[in-house]
């Protein structure tokens, strides 16, 4: 008699199980889900872009044009190094092996003819304009650059006590670039006497 119980019972009792397993089942289940969903959260976020240049190795970048009754124009390219902003790219239509003064200026605005929309060296610590990497100076200055015979000149400078795409008080972007017609002297304030304005340009992340 508890034999034949025992078999009876034996199916159900299976089929008890079985179900108990199955809702396991389904949980763990539920809960690879959420876990895959989570994953795939979390490498969407890791792929999402950031708009802060520092932070993505991105850049800044300047498209020079001429001011009136010059030739002078370029593409300049602006990087985060460091503590510093490495400033490299051509120019054109200068005099030939002629040397010229460099400048980030305050206002991102070159409307004027002579570019005198963009205003003053770039000077948010208000110090005296001088040579980069030789004690006080501009926020916005760097070396003079060199033109060739024929009127190119390869740019490679640097500027201090800037930023690139933070925000603050001395962050480059939306100010202007300047070349300049004659030679910074370094000494003379507050232009270091570079001269009239050949090219402008305005800084913007690319």
């Amino acid at each position: 008699m508890t034999s034949i119980s025992t078999r009876l019972l034996t199916p159900a009792v299976l089929a008890l199980a079985l179900a108990a397993c199955d809702g396991a089942n389904d949980s763990a289940s539920g809960d690879n889900v959420a876990a895959e969903a989570d994953r795939a959260g979390e490498t969407a976020s890791s792929m999402t872009p950031s708009t802060d240049p520092t932070a993505t190795g991105a850049g800044a970048g300047a498209m020079l044009e001429p001011t009136q009754g010059n030739q002078t124009r370029g593409e300049l390219r602006f990087a985060a190094v460091g503590d510093r902003i490495e400033v490299t790219g051509t120019l054109t239509g200068l005099p030939g092996n002629s040397t010229h003064g460099f400048h980030v200026h305050e206002t991102g605005d070159c409307s004027a003819p002579d570019a005198t929309s963009a205003g003053g060296h770039f000077n948010p610590a208000s110090t005296d304009h001088g040579r980069v990497g030789q004690g006080e100076h501009h926020a916005g200055d760097s070396d003079n650059i060199t033109a060739n015979a024929d009127g190119s000149a390869t740019v490679q400078g640097w500027l201090e006590g800037a930023t690139l795409g933070d925000g603050a008080a001395t962050d480059i972007v939306g100010k202007a670039v300047i070349v300049h017609a004659d030679e910074d002297d370094y000494a003379t304030q507050p232009t270091g006497d570079a001269g009239d304005r050949l090219a402008c340009g305005v800084i913007a992340v690319r």
